[in-house]
């Protein structure tokens, strides 16, 4: 595998494996970040395979490295134009140079010592990157629980349900495993045995804290006073916070099973690890699904909570602006919660409308209304001015003309008198 570089993209991050010269080449001249892939653990694996002697050896000389794919890195190697297979899901190459000065082509890898023909060994590297992203997910929700310093274990012992204060032991027995396979390098039955019913728990505790998340948006959404819309806001809160905390935690605890069980299959049933691994990743993506739309929910009543204020504001100007604040805070825990677990979040907080503002709008649709108000008079005024002094024509014309048909009249009866006499 001379001054080729072997790539393996499953969508969450991609595996860039060849000598230690050449990948390190690759890394550095694409500004790559990646962690060291543990191909040592493949050894075994592909050596069930075709080619035995030398894939066992290709394998136990290449270096293997792990880069998570960002919208940055996912640019860097699209170039590569990496090919899909629609069995596996996975995306391979083969990046070729001279001298180690890897070019913008890609070729497929034809020798019978390539890690990529090896059906067992690519399932195998294929099982390892799912386990570096479940594991950086594991990371990121340790350091998402210290940020918001929630006390999980607290929250859990307070509750009532027994399965709530199990899954803290269910945490004790997944550190013990995940510790015995970091020095041992792998999971054995003993230590199968151990975690083997703990999935159950973890459930439960996940459904019982979503099943409170909803109720909380339930509660807020049955609120129309705003007096008592602004407590139950407050109060939401810390709850909120917490039982986040808590779905964090039992989602950590499922991804750390997930880990182990990766492990056992690849030890256990290697020719079956492929189809696990597909599994227990779309297992994975239901379980994030139905995370996302609790917090769709909680968002759009946070959102609603913050209309409802701003638009009772000049009514209560203390009272609105402390529920729409409460809403923010509220919708940004649930966007930090979302972003931890990779979940896509349109977190966009709604500003509190001060009461000055509303009272200016207030004033300035009065000022529009009573402008309107007072051309609509003027209009009247001209109107009916105009009408006066036709109607005063009218009457001056009439009364002119009664004027002069009495003064004929009376001169005609004096002329009759005259005669007379």
């Amino acid at each position: 595998m001379d001054n080729e570089i072997q790539l393996i993209s499953d969508g969450d991050g991609l595996a860039v494996i060849g000598s230690a010269t050449d990948v390190e080449h690759f890394l550095t001249s694409e500004g790559l970040v990646s962690k060291d892939l543990g191909l040592n653990r493949l050894k075994s694996v592909a050596e069930a395979g075709s080619a035995v002697a030398q894939a066992g050896s290709d394998i136990a000389a290449s270096s293997g490295r792990w880069v998570k794919l960002t919208p940055e890195s996912a640019r860097a190697i699209k170039k590569y134009g990496l090919r899909e297979n629609s069995k596996t899901g996975l995306s391979t190459g083969v990046v070729k140079g001279p001298k180690g000065q890897i070019r913008g082509f890609v070729e497929f890898a034809k020798s019978p010592g390539a890690l990529l023909t090896n059906p067992a060994a690519l399932a195998g590297a294929a099982g390892i990157m799912t386990q570096f992203v479940m594991q950086q997910s594991m990371d990121e929700i340790t350091e998402y629980l210290a940020t918001i310093d929630a006390k999980v274990d607290d929250v859990l012992r307070a509750q009532k349900d027994a399965a709530l204060s199990r899954v803290i032991g269910v945490g004790f027995i997944l550190g013990e495993a995940m510790t015995l396979r970091a020095v041992r390098k792998r999971v054995d039955e003993v230590t199968w045995s151990k975690v083997q019913g703990v999935p159950a728990t973890i459930a439960e505790t996940q459904a019982y804290a979503l099943r409170q998340l909803d109720a909380l948006a339930e509660k807020l959404e049955l609120k129309s006073d705003i007096g008592e819309l602004a407590t139950a806001a407050k109060e939401a809160e810390s709850v909120v916070r917490e039982w986040l905390a808590v779905l964090a935690r039992s989602f950590q605890l499922q991804d750390a099973f997930a880990v182990l069980e990766l492990d056992r299959v690849l030890d256990a049933s290697p020719d079956e690890l492929d189809g696990h691994r597909l599994g227990l990743k779309a297992a994975r993506q239901d379980r994030l699904e139905l995370i996302a739309r609790c917090t769709e929910r909680l968002l759009a009543r946070m959102n609603a909570v913050a209309e409802t204020a701003n638009a009772k504001v000049l009514l209560h100007p203390t009272r609105s602006p402390a529920a729409v604040q409460s809403s923010n805070h509220i919708a940004s825990g649930v966007h930090d919660f979302n972003v931890r677990l990779g979940i896509e979040s349109g977190h966009q907080s709604s500003d509190a409308r001060r009461w000055m503002d509303a009272a200016t709008e207030a004033k300035d649709k009065a000022l529009d209304t009573g402008s309107k108000g007072v051309d609509a008079a003027k209009s009247l005024g001209n109107e009916t001015l105009s009408r006066a002094h036709s109607i005063k024509g009218r009457l001056s014309s009439g009364l002119a003309e009664l004027t002069r048909s009495r003064h004929e009249k009376n001169e005609e009866g004096a002329e009759e008198g005259l005669s007379e006499r």
